[in-house]
């Protein structure tokens, strides 16, 4: 847990979850309406996984992403980006010189809002010993190093696993899997998170918790709005023709 001084915006872009790729090109268009003023948010937090596998270290996968790395870098000269890491997009903050990243280790993060406090995190950041033992390995500078000896074999075989998966479905355990799992835990008025893609609010004890679309299925993402209305959060769907 990172008890950080930021402090969310209203009006800021919420975005989790886009898994970018050659074949889910939608986030490039989004970040041009962003870059052009078509799109004005005030702040922009990424969730994670806003890439299906950017890996900093790994010299194959800022190139295959290189054109909406530059647009992402372009658009944080001009506006506060934050970027919490995600299990798809990890030690990015080389790729990133003006951006704040979070990584895992450091998440959840603590922020305010107006009177309101938040927590955000991607949401992988709590799995069991396994997983935790995993997220060390994988993020490993020496291990990186090692993979980029045999980058394009390892992502071919990573694409073609990560095109079979369905990241739209919903999971009929999710909201007793999110009341065990949260229950007592954090104080605050909301904690959002990415990661399961289920576009859920579930109400707790003393907070409510939110768990963001999949800006991959539909192209939803979402815009904060006054802590006097009755959801923080706005739900939008991004298209080129608007």
């Amino acid at each position: 847990m990172y008890h950080s001084d930021i402090s969310i915006k209203e009006g800021a872009f919420l975005i989790s979850d886009a898994h970018y790729s050659t074949k889910r090109p939608e986030l490039l268009e989004f970040f041009k309406a962003i870059s052009s003023k078509h799109l004005q948010p005030t702040q922009i937090i990424l969730m994670g996984d806003i890439f299906d596998a950017l890996f900093g270290g790994v010299e194959k996968t800022s190139q295959k992403n290189q054109e909406l790395l530059s647009l992402i870098n372009s658009v944080s000269l001009k506006l506060e980006i934050i970027y919490l890491e995600g299990n798809h997009d990890f030690n990015l903050q080389s790729l990133f010189p003006n951006i704040q990243v979070f990584k895992i280790n450091q998440q959840p993060i603590k922020c305010s809002y107006e009177d309101k406090s938040i927590y955000l995190a991607h949401g992988d950041y709590d799995g069991d010993i396994g997983y935790k033992i995993y997220t060390k390995i994988i993020r490993n500078s020496l291990l990186l190093k090692f993979l980029n000896l045999f980058d394009e074999y390892i992502l071919n075989k990573l694409d073609k696993y990560l095109n079979m998966k369905n990241d739209c479905k919903e999971l009929d355990w999710f909201e007793g899997f999110i009341q065990k799992r949260m229950a007592n835990r954090y104080e605050c008025d909301y904690f959002i998170e990415g990661h399961f893609h289920q576009n859920k609010i579930i109400k707790l004890n003393n907070y409510k918790y939110i768990n963001l679309a999949a800006f991959a299925c539909n192209q939803r993402y979402f815009i904060v709005k006054s802590s006097k209305d009755k959801e923080l959060l706005e739900e939008n769907i991004f298209s080129k023709e608007t």
